[in-house]
């Protein structure tokens, strides 16, 4: 098939792209040359949703929309809900013109702030901390409106935290598995929030890229939940980077959050709409996703 991922060079798009190579799709991407490069790609196109030359993403069959200002610390609500919002409509409109039926789209559970986990997508309130949250909520009310009005197949996959390859470039977005590792690995002192008992949904990478795989031959719409299903400490993370490293002398830095407010505590996915819909299920355990990582350096 013809297949448009947006964020085809960043963590989540690039290794879906190389799936979808894989697989034999003619793909086209769009993304930063400060990211990930793929080979194989039919075209990148380098500026943002606003600037697309809408000749190059004629007659696709699946738009695997991954690209968003992903910082959770970023304040600016006018500047987020443009890239996160506007871009977007702007694009499923335009794709839908030429012809796309299906779509699977990035959201996130931020979207749920500090609601209680675990996350159930039709019964736990909507209650996003920050712009990014909000932004995300923003785009899911519009997706589903536009599936009904345009007759399209749209499903959006609310991540929990994605870790493994391929995310180094990200620097201080990278997830705190890949910061954790680094600081260790590098003979530093690892830094958590006090007192490190936060709990978060750790989901690996080639398990989001099989959700992804998995929605394209979904034949509805919906919003699916995207995690482990399992909440595990900040402070057991360290444990098994230490573990996988062979590492037992670093000792652990707790500070004080800055941004508490605005933190989500405790992370958790009720995953069973996605696994009897979707016929997905996650097969990486979090043991085995650190040690798959650490092949990336």
């Amino acid at each position: 098939m013809k297949i448009l991922v947006t964020g085809g060079t960043g963590f989540v798009g690039s290794n879906l792209v190389r799936r979808l190579i894989a697989e034999g799709h003619e793909v086209t991407i769009t993304g930063h040359e400060t990211e990930n490069s793929v080979p194989g790609v039919k075209k990148v196109l380098h500026l943002g949703l606003d600037g697309l030359d809408w000749k190059f993403v004629e007659g696709i069959d699946v738009c695997f929309h991954q690209s968003a200002n992903n910082n959770t610390l970023d304040m600016d609500e006018k500047e987020m809900y443009r890239a996160n919002v506007q871009g977007p409509i702007r694009l499923f409109h335009a794709m839908a013109e030429t012809g796309c039926n299906k779509f699977v789209y990035a959201s996130s559970t931020a979207v749920y702030g500090d609601s209680p986990a675990p996350y159930i997508e039709d019964t736990t309130p909507i209650a996003p901390l920050n712009p990014y949250g909000c932004s995300k909520a923003a785009f899911d009310e519009f997706a589903m409106k536009f599936a009904k009005e345009e007759n399209k197949s749209v499903i959006g996959l609310r991540y929990c935290n994605v870790y493994g390859p391929g995310e180094s470039h990200k620097g201080k977005r990278a997830s705190m598995i890949h910061q954790l590792y680094q600081q260790i690995k590098n003979k530093k002192k690892p830094v958590l929030f006090k007192d490190g008992e936060q709990k978060r949904d750790w989901l690996f990478i080639g398990d989001a890229v099989e959700a992804n795989l998995a929605a394209m031959r979904y034949e509805g719409s919906g919003i699916f939940n995207i995690g482990s299903g399992i909440a595990t400490s900040f402070n057991q993370v360290i444990h098994l980077i230490r573990k996988a490293l062979d590492e037992i002398s670093s000792t652990i830095k707790y500070i004080d959050n800055p941004n508490e407010a605005a933190y989500q505590d405790f992370t958790q996915c009720d995953i069973t709409k996605a696994q009897k819909e979707l016929k997905w299920v996650p097969k990486t355990n979090l043991s085995d996703g650190i040690r798959y990582m650490m092949s990336d350096g």
